[in-house]
């Protein structure tokens, strides 16, 4: 599910992969590795819900 709503997100904003989990939890390898089965933590998922949602709001979605 945190997988499905991550690729939503980079479609949404065109934004890469890497970026995205540099960005939120300093992983650039995050989504790659979510791709290939790894389980996030509560913490991660926690940081990476935050990070989307203060993006939207950043810039007025």
């Amino acid at each position: 599910m945190l997988l499905r709503t991550i690729e939503r997100f980079l479609h949404e904003f065109q934004m890469p992969p890497t970026r995205f989990g540099r960005e939120c939890v300093r992983d650039p390898r995050l989504v790659f590795d979510l791709r290939m089965g790894r389980e996030p933590g509560d913490r991660v998922k926690r940081r990476v819900e935050h990070f989307m949602n203060n993006y939207r709001r950043s810039i007025g979605r």
